[in-house]
């Protein structure tokens, strides 16, 4: 009886990740619909960032958690670690490397939220603080995971 759980678990396993792939794939071949377009530079960043993810093994639990005054973009899993994530969008380097805005003042505001976010949720899992930075846009632009960034 309990290998049939096992045998469950990893075929539910297999479709759901199936399943966020296959919704990866049609969110990037929607890309080009004029509607698509009216999404903010920093929604579409934070969605290219979690789809980005995902497929790196990611499981994303939270968008946008708001706390203590400050907002974390993406909270995830990756194996046993809780993954609190700041995405970084720029369109050019002429502001400066995305990476270059999580200063000391932000990743203290991300750490309070991400205080909140563990004393609510009662997480005992080791927690990292990743970024992710995107510069340019369409097919020309570079995203970069920083693991353990701060």
């Amino acid at each position: 009886m309990g290998r049939e759980v096992n045998i469950g678990a990893k075929i539910w396993a297999k479709i759901r990740g199936g399943l966020a792939g296959a919704a990866d794939y049609i969110d990037g071949a929607l890309d080009w619909l004029p509607w698509r377009k009216r999404l903010s530079f920093g929604r579409r960043g934070e969605n290219l960032a979690a789809r980005h993810l995902r497929r790196r093994g990611y499981r994303i639990l939270v968008r946008n958690f708001r706390a203590a005054g400050a907002e974390i973009d993406l909270v995830a899993m990756e194996r046993e670690t809780l993954v609190f994530v700041e995405v970084k969008a720029r369109q050019g380097t002429s502001m400066g490397e995305p990476a270059e805005a999580v200063d000391e003042h932000k990743c203290e505001r991300i750490r309070r939220a991400a205080e909140v976010y563990a004393s609510v949720r009662r997480v005992e899992n080791p927690i990292r603080f990743d970024v992710v930075a995107i510069i340019g846009i369409g097919r020309a632009r570079k995203l970069e995971l920083l693991k353990d960034a701060f």
